[in-house]
């Protein structure tokens, strides 16, 4: 199958450091390769993949943007080399919201676009109102409330290679907020679970430029505590060592989260999860297999308390069963055919009727 990889341009793929969506397509990309089909990648050119890479940009937008970088010229630029090259694909699929959609009724190429985001935010129903009829990939089913009514072709949860990280025993005896530090994750809940619990917390996240004030004003003034550690930004690298010696990943976000990559990597070191019930949570967390789903911060606490008898390896099964690069690309595969052989019974069908009608 001959199949088109259309990345958003904010991180490279893989990202260096943070970037959920780019390592999700990269993930994908390489199984795709891996089960012998030929991926085309539209990405930033400092990518690293097996697949023929189509550059866009030099590298990702995110580390461009001191320098005032049109972020949507460069979308723009990609869209029109998928365009150009549509009819080189079986397949075309899209990672970048809503960028894309005008282009979609100048495509004949079948085409899915999966749906990272959060889509709770009123302009995004009006503008996918105007586009109903492409062909969704929602990665959550909790991701869907808000437009039901979008064309949903399948749900699909995202996965991570089984090699990625490895079962590891959590003898840190320490807690782990592990993301982005930004008001909807709630890193200030983590702080107040560590302190409430009495167990030390490592904070391993990113401050993006539009949370500074955030992190200067609520975060860094609760740091100064002896449970309390903020180690950074860390990649992939650091994150076997840092999610599989922790005692349990701390997700308090308190948005409805698509879909956090953060409690898979957790999952695949055997490390449970503590997560509010919002969003995608509840349907990711097992209760008391992989981890708790609570409602407060006391209820947290309740919770943490509990994790140490959880089984470990248990939680690591779990992840190969349900969360694995190869039953993402195995579930993505089934749509693309599905697909593919529904625009062809419809092609025959038109082609048909002209010769009908004449």
């Amino acid at each position: 199958m001959r199949i088109a990889q259309v990345a958003p341009l904010f991180e490279s793929i893989p990202p260096k450091l943070y970037g959920g969506i780019e390592r999700i397509v990269y993930w994908l990309t390489e199984e795709m390769i891996a089960r012998g089909h030929e991926v085309t990648l539209f990405a930033t050119a400092d990518s690293q993949t097996t697949a023929q890479l189509v550059p866009i940009c030099p590298r990702g937008l995110r580390l461009e943007q001191e320098l005032g970088v049109d972020k949507a010229g460069f979308h723009y630029v990609m869209l029109e080399q998928v365009l150009k090259r549509a009819d080189e694909f079986d397949i075309a699929h899209f990672h970048c919201d809503y960028w894309h959609l005008p282009y979609l009724r100048s495509i004949n190429t079948s085409a899915i676009t999966t749906m990272h985001s959060r889509l709770d935010y009123k302009p995004l129903s009006n503008i996918y109102e105007s586009h109903p009829d492409f062909n969704a990939i929602s990665i959550s089913n909790a991701q869907r409330k808000p437009i039901p009514w979008l064309n949903w072709q399948a749900n699909i949860y995202h996965g991570l290679p089984e090699r990625q990280f490895a079962l590891d025993d959590g003898s840190g005896k320490y807690l782990l907020f592990l993301g982005r530090i930004c008001p909807e994750k709630r890193p200030d809940r983590a702080i107040e679970i560590a302190k409430q619990a009495k167990i030390p917390l490592k904070i391993a996240a990113k401050v993006d430029p539009a949370d500074t004030q955030y992190y200067a004003q609520e975060i860094k003034p609760l740091l100064n505590n002896e449970y309390i550690e903020y180690i950074g930004e860390i990649n992939d690298a650091e994150k076997q060592e840092v999610i599989g010696k922790a005692l349990a990943l701390v997700h308090p976000v308190e948005f409805p989260e698509p879909f956090g990559i953060a409690m898979i990597e957790a999952m695949a070191c055997g490390t449970p999860v503590v997560g509010f019930r919002t969003g995608s949570i509840p349907e990711v967390v097992d209760e008391g297999i992989t981890g708790f789903v609570v409602d407060n911060i006391p209820d947290a606490v309740k919770a943490i308390d509990k994790v140490a008898s959880l089984s470990r390896k248990q939680v690591r099964e779990v992840f190969e069963r349900r969360f694995t690069a190869s039953r993402m690309a195995e579930d993505y595969l089934n749509v693309y055919e599905r697909l593919m052989v529904k625009e062809k019974s419809s092609n025959t069908h038109s082609i048909e009727d002209s010769i009908a009608v004449s």
